[in-house]
């Protein structure tokens, strides 16, 4: 009776004779409910079940299993997908995520990228003539406030005076140095641009926050944080010497030279400090009488800016100097500038001319893309210098900062 019992509680598995003399076990299909088979090993005729309740489990023909597609996992010794196969999806994800994080941080470098258009100085100088300013004008200081000996000095003794007709020009140079870059502006980006891609020598746009602003002599991502103290002015001068088709080969032999292992120096942030320069020289009337003379102040302040730059490449080239002596060699200039204005204006002169007159100055090539000059400057003639000055206390290049217009006679770096 127990053994009867034994039979009526376990399920009996049928067998067929197969191939070569071996049997296949067979199982009802009723055992097979949604794709998934209640399958379990058998081992000396009895299944062995791994689940609480202890029942065995009856086998299924192969044919069914392939068409469950539960051969397969079988075969690949479990009915759970292998790990790896999570692992690749996980990794497939993250770098589709890599790569759309670097779509998001790098310039579009295709055929059908339209990059933005250069612009030049007339161009930029024209936004601001009919932009309104007149916030900005309020708080500019376009001469030195002197009072008592060293005013009536200054009258007897001092340079003339801006005729009345050119003091709206000279406020809306100093207006400039008192905005800021805004984004939002078109005119803005395009002017970072130009200069980004007239000095080294791309076409594609690049970002507008990013370690290559670095490329050029700025002291950062964001070349806005050096713009303390000229403002946009400081930009406008920059866009000025990338964009002059005669003075472009002096911009990139400077840009050169910043470059140089040993006599390196920041690019962007010098030009900078040259624009203060002019700035302080104009607020202190000593750009005046060739104002008057040519009956403007944007071009004079221009040639101005360029023949500042060009003497402290004179001295820093022929005297081999560092960074270390970048405070020196600011003070050295500065003073000569201030003391000088009409010498450097026509040292500049004849530098230029004897470029023309030697043709292709120093491995220099003409620029297909250069535009025409500003038609506010007169015309150059000819000569050439070289910058003068004498070793003195060294001094360190300090970076940018404000720069209060009443610290006269001082040199101030940026």
């Amino acid at each position: 009776t127990q053994s009867h019992a034994m039979e009526e509680d376990t399920d009996v598995t049928s067998y067929t004779k197969g191939l070569n003399g071996l049997s296949h076990e067979h199982k009802p299909l009723e055992e097979i409910t949604n794709g998934h088979s209640t399958y379990k090993p058998v081992m000396n005729g009895v299944a062995i079940d791994h689940t609480s309740s202890g029942v065995p489990l009856r086998s299924l023909p192969i044919s069914t299993l392939k068409q469950n597609g539960l051969l397969q996992t079988l075969a690949a010794g479990g009915s759970h997908p292998e790990p790896a196969e999570e692992n690749d999806d996980a990794e497939l994800e993250k770098a589709k995520q890599e790569w759309e994080a670097l779509e998001n941080t790098q310039p579009v470098a295709t055929e059908d990228s339209n990059p933005t258009p250069l612009i030049s100085f007339n161009e930029a100088l024209q936004y601001f003539q009919t932009t309104d300013l007149g916030d900005l004008l309020k708080n500019i200081q376009p001469t030195i406030h002197r009072t008592g000996l060293a005013a009536i000095t200054h009258f007897l003794f001092g340079p003339p005076r801006l005729h009345k007709e050119l003091l709206e020009e000279r406020d809306l140079v100093f207006a400039i140095a008192q905005c800021h870059v805004d984004n939002s502006q078109t005119v803005h980006m395009r002017v970072l641009q130009t200069i980004y891609k007239r000095l080294i020598r791309s076409r594609l746009d690049c970002p507008r926050y990013g370690a290559h602003w670095e490329n050029i002599g700025f002291q950062g991502t964001d070349p806005a944080t050096d713009l303390r103290g000229t403002g946009f002015l400081g930009l406008m001068h920059a866009l000025y010497f990338v964009m002059d088709p005669e003075i472009l080969p002096l911009a990139r032999d400077i840009y050169k030279l910043s470059q140089h292992p040993t006599q390196n120096f920041p690019f962007s942030v010098m030009s900078i400090n040259m624009t203060r320069i002019a700035l302080q020289v104009l607020r202190e009337e000593a750009l005046s009488k060739e104002c008057n003379r040519r009956q403007q102040v944007v071009g004079v302040l221009n040639e101005f800016y360029v023949a500042t730059f060009l003497h402290l490449y004179q001295l820093w080239k022929t005297q081999q100097k560092t960074i270390a002596d970048s405070g020196f060699v600011l003070k050295e200039v500065e003073l000569f500038a201030k003391k000088n204005p009409k010498q450097m204006l026509r040292r500049l002169e004849v530098f230029l001319k004897e470029r023309r007159t030697g043709g292709v100055p120093r491995g220099t090539s003409p620029d297909p893309q250069a535009q025409q000059p500003s038609p506010s400057l007169g015309e150059r003639e000819a000569r050439a210098g070289t910058g003068q000055g004498s070793r003195g206390k060294e001094m360190h290049f300090i970076g940018v900062c404000d720069l209060p217009p009443d610290m006269e006679g001082e040199a101030r770096l940026i």
